[in-house]
């Protein structure tokens, strides 16, 4: 198969990590099989990562909201 098409693996690689795909396409290192403790190691590390970043999310919005709620004292306060 020629190397423009791009595969139904191709995407789902993509889709999943696109460092993953970008090291198989562009880099042309090939996954191995025994890296399966490697590959359980990395899906850990995404699934933390994710959960920090929805959690960061989350801090955002309660600051943005105690802020707001900080401002509202101060302007009553100030009445």
């Amino acid at each position: 198969m020629s190397d423009d098409w791009v595969t139904p693996s191709d995407i789902a690689t993509y889709t999943y990590c696109a460092r993953a795909y970008w090291l198989e396409r562009v880099q042309l290192i090939e996954r191995s099989g025994a890296g399966t403790g490697r590959l359980e190691t990395g899906q850990l590390q995404h699934v933390s990562h994710g959960r920090r970043v929805a959690l960061q999310r989350w801090l955002v919005r309660l600051s943005i909201v105690l802020l707001l709620g900080a401002a509202g004292v101060i302007w009553a306060a100030s009445r």
